[in-house]
């Protein structure tokens, strides 16, 4: 599998606090890789990073071998990211919602229809799309907006807590269409508190805190360095 993204020597400063000291790594084809770390470890800092959101104080950031910081708009070009706190348009139907943001990507009518039928299909909320936002469950909204992250099919969706305060059944359900559209090629850069979804979802995962990588390596390759029995106590023992 080709590399995707490539993250090295990153820093970011917030005046005089770094909020990220010096971390790097990989995202290849297909992957979904993961950074786990406490609060204020420096997760979605990097993250913002990678969705340009944020400008890097130093390192490069390179996806698909545009740099970040000298072909922003190549690089956006090729991502999608969703917030743990995104939202939709309340008062717009979802199919409108849809509609609305499908046109920012397509380049004819035919594939604006194509990019429509691949979210309907990744929602699956059917008649429901046709329903107000404002009247849908907290599952129902992440469904419809994770279909907005991946109705294009970006080179790298970026997740932050994409099950986030969901019930049992919209998790494990979202975990799914994630885990479906990596095996179609999607990369996809992962971050949750949840160990347990860590685990199931992320082929990789590197453990993060004080703004560095402190190790990184497949849930398996972890749980066997450090003699742990789930990610949670690997992530309780690199810390320490």
């Amino acid at each position: 599998m080709g590399i995707v993204l490539k993250v090295e020597h990153l820093k970011k400063r917030y005046g005089q606090l770094e909020a990220v000291k010096d971390v790097g790594f990989e995202v290849h084809e297909g992957e979904i890789f993961a950074l786990i770390g406490p609060n204020g470890a420096g997760k979605t800092t990097t993250l913002r990073v990678v969705a340009t959101l944020l400008t890097p104080s130093e390192g490069t950031v390179t996806l698909n071998g545009f740099d970040i910081k000298s072909h922003p708009e190549k690089f956006r070009e090729r991502i999608s990211y969703l917030p743990e706190e995104a939202g939709a348009y309340r008062n717009l139907k979802a199919r409108s919602y849809l509609e609305f943001m499908a046109r920012f990507y397509a380049d004819s009518p035919a594939q604006e229809k194509e990019i429509l039928n691949r979210a309907e299909a990744i929602c699956g909320l059917g008649a429901r799309l046709d329903d107000k936002v404002g009247t849908y469950s907290k599952g129902m909204v992440r469904k419809l907006l994770l279909a907005r992250a991946l109705m294009t099919r970006p080179a790298l969706t970026i997740l932050d807590e994409p099950t986030s305060g969901l019930d049992v059944i919209n998790s494990l359900e979202v975990r799914e269409i994630v885990k479906r559209y990596a095996r179609e090629g999607i990369s996809v850069l992962l971050s949750s508190h949840n160990m347990l979804e860590i685990e199931y979802l992320s082929d990789r995962v590197a453990l993060i805190d004080k703004g560095r990588i402190l190790d990184s390596g497949t849930p398996a390759e972890l749980k066997s360095k450090y003699s742990a029995e789930n990610l949670e106590v690997v992530f309780r023992s690199a810390l320490r």
